[in-house]
């Protein structure tokens, strides 16, 4: 045979077999890259305040959370929005909760939530191999079906769609809101225990061969102040009746974030599980209302007796009154622009891989999804158009800045009685002023110097407000995507009780 001839049949059959060996090679290396991807939890507690949890000095007893901060990175200025849903927006979009449109709880009356148009954070980590499971509650649109978890990238959904539920009946406003999957449960028992349970089934039986993205968001401890009795006996009687069912509600969370990493254990994959846990706004507590509002709603009930017999006014007597969080030693609460209500607890934890200790470093709500990103090794895949940035290295090295090509790192804040603007370490607080004729008012501090925001330093330095004014200004807003107040005021979002009106996962269009 001809050497020509020769090569002709030979050369061929050789590239093809490097081809294959090429291709089995590829397929090999990408199913280590997935494998070694690691998992990810991120446990969103409701309403928890700065000193409820024992790693703090609470007197609240929360052994699962404090080991899990004693194993991991202290996260001590970890921010997020005052309320509940503009958090949960930006945890899902790595964008500013105004620039979504949502600013304040999305009521059960709100016809959207989070637009649809976003991608989120289960929908990338999908794209990437992930299965995404959620337990817990969503509360960024009810209405439609289109908003539900499953419709956004969430392969499973357990929990509710909407704000607080009564943690027996599992309603609100008026309805059951407790599903799987889009179809209404009615089932006995403690939500925090049943989401519990959730978690550690989905763990249990989870796809071996993906990597898994679970976000388990408690309810616990936001409001109506209810927990198993066994639990609120293990506190004295020295505590004040709502402070006791407080604490026993928060060791209730306390309880079932153990199971979840026991489960994570059980199943050999702790050590390749990154879990963030942090709470969705700061406590709410009677001290950070209004005195002048606290003390009407009081006068109220001692004339009229509890429940008051409109509402709205009921409803406005429990927010007001019966929180009972501690956000000590920060200033103000839940709904408030001052740190008690945006500066939360937070713990970022992965066996041998985070050295322990505690970070100074700047991270907010809205970068928790370039930061997963990165330290899941898909920088490639953070989107561009974000607010937050990745804070995966300057966690671990407690580092204070950023990288300048990344641009200034800001947050912009929005309460019920105002606006604030982060730039670390200086923070410019618009307060509106209680009366409509009034001018808004600027207070400046330094958080580094004054984290109790003793000291406003606004009279001296004007030069500096006047800067971060203009910052703040040109912060971007998009139209508000929420029911009119009147409407929320005659059809209030009660937290459990009696229901009157059709089932929320079956009532959605």
């Amino acid at each position: 045979m001809r050497n020509d001839t020769l090569s002709r049949l030979v050369v061929p059959c050789i590239a093809a077999r490097c081809s294959m060996i090429c291709w089995a090679l590829g397929v090999l290396v990408a199913s280590g890259a997935q494998a070694a991807s690691p998992n990810i939890v991120v446990i969103v507690a409701d309403d928890l305040g700065w000193n409820d949890v024992g790693y703090h000095g609470s007197e609240i007893k929360t052994p699962h959370i404090d080991r899990m901060a004693a194993g991991g990175i202290e996260l001590d200025r970890f921010y997020v929005q005052p309320i509940c849903s503009p958090t949960r927006a930006s945890l899902m979009t790595g964008k500013s909760a105004a620039r979504l449109g949502i600013y304040r709880p999305l009521s059960k009356l709100d016809p959207g939530g989070l637009p649809l148009e976003e991608r989120i954070l289960p929908q990338m980590l999908r794209d990437a191999g992930y299965q995404s499971l959620m337990v817990g509650k969503w509360h960024l649109g009810h209405r439609q079906r289109a908003y539900f978890p499953q419709s956004r990238g969430f392969e499973h959904f357990y929990g509710n769609l909407t704000g607080g539920i009564g943690y027996w009946d599992h309603s609100h406003g008026g309805a059951l809101d407790w599903q799987r999957n889009g179809v209404s449960l009615r089932e006995p028992g403690y939500a925090t225990q049943l989401l519990a349970d959730e978690a550690v089934r989905l763990l249990e039986t989870r796809d071996p061969k993906r990597p898994t993205f679970l976000l388990v968001a408690f309810n616990a401890p936001h409001l109506p102040n209810e927990a198993p009795l066994s639990a609120i006996d293990a506190y004295p009687d020295s505590l004040s009746p709502k402070r006791r069912i407080h604490a026993a509600m928060v060791s209730e969370l306390d309880t079932a974030v153990g199971r979840v990493l026991s489960a994570l254990a059980d199943q050999g994959i702790r050590d390749n599980t990154l879990v963030w846990f942090l709470s969705d706004n700061g406590g709410l507590s009677r001290s950070a209302a209004p005195e002048g509002l606290a003390w009407l709603m009081e006068t109220l009930g001692d004339f009229f007796g509890e429940p008051l017999p409109v509402d709205i006014l009921e409803f406005g007597r429990v927010n007001i009154l019966d929180g009972a969080s501690d956000n000590s030693p920060l200033r103000g609460g839940k709904g408030d622009i001052y740190e008690g209500g945006i500066r939360v607890p937070s713990v970022l934890a992965w066996p041998g891989r985070i050295e322990p200790g505690e970070s100074d470093a700047f991270v907010s709500v809205q970068d928790v999804l370039p930061t997963l990103l990165q330290a899941a090794g898909l920088a490639a895949r953070i989107p561009t158009d974000l607010d937050g940035v990745g804070r995966w290295q300057a966690i671990r090295a407690d580092e204070n800045h950023i990288a300048e090509e990344q641009g200034p790192q800001v947050l912009r804040v929005q309460g019920y009685s105002g606006v604030a603007l982060i730039d670390p370490p200086w923070k410019l607080i618009a307060r509106s002023s209680p009366w409509p004729w009034g001018e808004t008012v600027f207070e400046l501090y330094h958080l580094d110097r004054d984290p109790r925001e003793e000291n406003d330093l606004a009279a001296v330095d004007p030069a500096r407000v006047k800067t971060l004014r203009t910052v703040l200004e040109r912060q971007p807003q998009a139209p508000h995507a929420h029911a009119s107040l009147l409407r929320v005021a005659l059809d209030p979002d009660a937290f459990g009780g009696r229901e009157d009106r059709t089932p929320w996962a079956e009532a959605a269009e």
